[in-house]
């Protein structure tokens, strides 16, 4: 039975088709009359949409509890002002290559530079360590075999051994055509690479391998296995002509 006014967790379970038609049903009679709250609940209500559609398939694998739509919230709100808005950031730039509304941001704005969710990912995820890893080698074992399950064709992880470099995380991530990761490398020193998978954008648009700088980070992509990917590292380091030698053969 909810509660009146309703807490969030009411909210939540409302968001999530968990609620009784009764309970549903008081709930809505005091949404119509608090819109600010009304308003705050729709948004939530097409997050969670957008992020079903996204994974598709993928929400039909083994149970993973990082993927539910109400804990994801609950971690974003637990985040400062700062930490949303740049997760805010990663959402846009993981949604423009999407397939809904393409032509019209075509007319409104440039196309998206090659790999750019993968570029806003390691700003977040890298350097600013938001949401925790939904994936760690130290307490999680074959790092491969878990991104296996989500990418079947795609290439092995790069071997940075030699490099000093080893992966220590992974996080999953969504775009309009399905399911991302982004695995995160760190060396003794704590400088950090990451290696990004995602499918080919709208008309299954694969990449020409390249490099491109942006602001502060390095990023060289490519396609292969039906697949695009990217490695992004600090610009003007070691690591950045690291992935050069490794990416562009």
């Amino acid at each position: 039975m909810i509660t009146i006014p309703p807490s969030e967790r009411d909210l939540h379970a409302y968001v999530d088709h968990q609620l009784s038609d009764a309970d549903r049903q008081l709930l809505e009679t005091y949404l119509a009359s608090h819109p600010e709250l009304a308003k705050q609940v729709s948004d939530w209500q097409r997050d969670a949409q957008h992020l079903r559609a996204a994974l598709g398939g993928v929400l039909q694998m083994p149970a993973n509890p990082t993927l539910d739509p109400t804990l994801i919230r609950q971690r974003l709100r637990a985040q400062s002002r700062r930490h949303l808005a740049s997760a805010a950031v990663l959402l846009m730039a993981v949604t423009l290559g999407g397939l809904s509304g393409w032509q019209a941001r075509q007319m409104i704005f440039p196309l998206p530079a090659p790999m750019a969710d993968a570029v806003q990912a390691y700003r977040i995820f890298a350097t600013q360590d938001i949401l925790p890893a939904d994936f760690k080698v130290e307490h999680n074992g074959d790092l491969q075999n878990w991104l296996d399950r989500y990418f079947t064709q795609a290439n092995r992880l790069p071997n940075l051994q030699n490099a000093g470099f080893k992966p220590v995380s992974a996080r999953l991530l969504s775009t309009e055509q399905g399911a991302a990761a982004m695995v995160l490398y760190e060396n003794s020193q704590g400088q950090r690479i990451s290696y990004y998978v995602r499918p080919p954008g709208p008309k299954n648009y694969l990449l020409e391998r390249g490099g491109r700088r942006d602001g502060e980070l390095q990023a060289e992509y490519w396609s292969g296995s039906g697949y695009n990917y990217a490695m992004v590292a600090p610009a003007d380091s070691p690591a950045a002509q690291l992935l050069r030698q490794t990416t562009r053969f």
